[in-house]
């Protein structure tokens, strides 16, 4: 099975938090994007494999897609992941109705994720790079506020989107922005249907299905593995016009529910496209690959989210004689979970201007966040 590694941030509530390391029992490589979820909150690794877990931390989990759940009794620094499987000839695949399971889940979203109001503290982060060059940076602790946990459509067309999702940055650790030699600078997107839509999984199934019904479409779906009531499905799709979808997600066949998803669109067949900038200039665009991740776990009996990632990758801009290779991340890390009133957030971000403009970022970096070495080497340039 593939294993896609991603930069995170993490969170603890612990300013003194002790570090832990997830690694493959197998390897010894870390394990990136491993979830740990402890008693009060929920944490992730790093690229490095670590995470800030304070060490009186008792009877937690960690899993990662591709490897086997560990419950941990006491803290240790070290966690071993053993993988579900050791060569793919040792697996029995098994073919399933992708298609059937997608639909099942959204028909019966609402009732099997939880579907009330409620409020996050989150960590979110957004990155830029250009030329494989990190020129922009912002973390900042956060409230998020959602009205139903999924996304309504009808609110969405209609613009609504307060309606939908609400936004506070409490306290931004991180915010920097370094020249670029690009004409293109980073910014927030423009506001829209679909981008207030990718912050909700329920827009992403949609999405797929969509796909599906689409002219000569082609598509599978496997199982791969099976843990307890987990089962590992890899599926792809292939639609007419050149964009290719390949995913893996983890089913619990029990509740029915999806549990963790990572699904890559690749558009580098596209043909390139003329565009012109705000500022008038003209430049080309060749397709690449976008990157959409979604976890939830069990709390209390219903199913919250755990994190959403939405990254680009290999989108290339040619500009007179110069070549640009974008790439972008925002990711939501949801940290703990209340249930709330309807009342919303106040004050809440302008989803519809730049959420990192004009605001104040606060001195202290406790160790409750661990950057990558990529992000520490990029905050401690001059």
């Amino acid at each position: 099975m593939k294993h896609f590694y991603f930069l995170f941030v993490l969170l603890s509530v612990c300013l003194n938090a002790q570090k832990l390391q997830v690694i493959d029992s197998e390897t010894g490589k870390p394990v990136s994007n491993a979830r740990i979820v402890l008693q009060e909150q929920l944490v992730y690794t790093n690229e490095d494999g670590f995470a800030p877990v304070d060490a009186t931390s008792k009877d937690f989990e960690v899993s990662a897609l591709g490897f086997k759940k560990e419950k941990i009794k006491n803290f240790s620094s070290v966690i071993k992941l053993q993988p579900v499987f050791k060569e793919i000839e040792e697996v029995k695949i098994v073919s399933i109705d992708i298609k059937k399971l997608f639909q099942d889940v959204f028909k019966n979203y609402e009732k099997r994720y939880y579907d009330k109001t409620s409020v996050y503290d989150v960590v979110m982060k957004n990155k830029y790079s250009n030329n494989d060059k990190l020129y922009f940076m912002a973390i900042s602790e956060a409230k998020l506020w959602s009205k139903t946990n999924w996304y309504n459509f009808k609110d969405g067309y209609n613009k609504r989107y307060d309606d939908i999702i609400q936004l506070q940055l409490n306290n931004v650790k991180y915010l920097k922005r370094n020249a670029t030699d690009s004409v293109f600078s980073a910014k927030m997107k423009e506001v829209n249907h679909d981008y207030i839509g990718s912050y909700f999984f329920n827009h992403e199934v949609d999405r797929v299905l969509r796909f599906m019904k689409t002219s000569n479409a082609k598509f599978s779906g496997t199982i791969v593995g099976e843990e307890e009531d987990d089962q590992l499905i890899n599926f792809k799709l292939k639609t007419s016009y050149g964009v290719t979808l390949d995913g893996n997600l983890r089913y619990n066949k029990i509740d029915k529910v999806i549990t963790s998803y990572q699904i890559i669109y690749n558009q580098e067949d596209l043909a390139a496209e003329k565009k012109i900038a705000a500022d008038g200039k003209e430049y080309t665009v060749k397709g690449g690959i976008a990157t959409y991740t979604y976890e939830f776990y069990k709390k209390d009996g219903v199913y919250i989210p755990a994190v959403s990632r939405v990254e680009s990758d290999k989108f290339t801009y040619f500009y007179k004689d110069e070549t640009h290779v974008k790439k972008t991340m925002r990711e939501i890390v949801y940290n703990t979970f209340t249930k709330a009133d309807e009342k919303g957030l106040d004050p809440k971000v302008d989803f519809t201007k730049s959420i990192w403009q004009g605001i104040p970022v606060k001195d202290e970096k406790e160790t409750a966040i661990l950057l990558s070495k990529e992000e520490q080497e990029f905050v401690n340039e001059k």
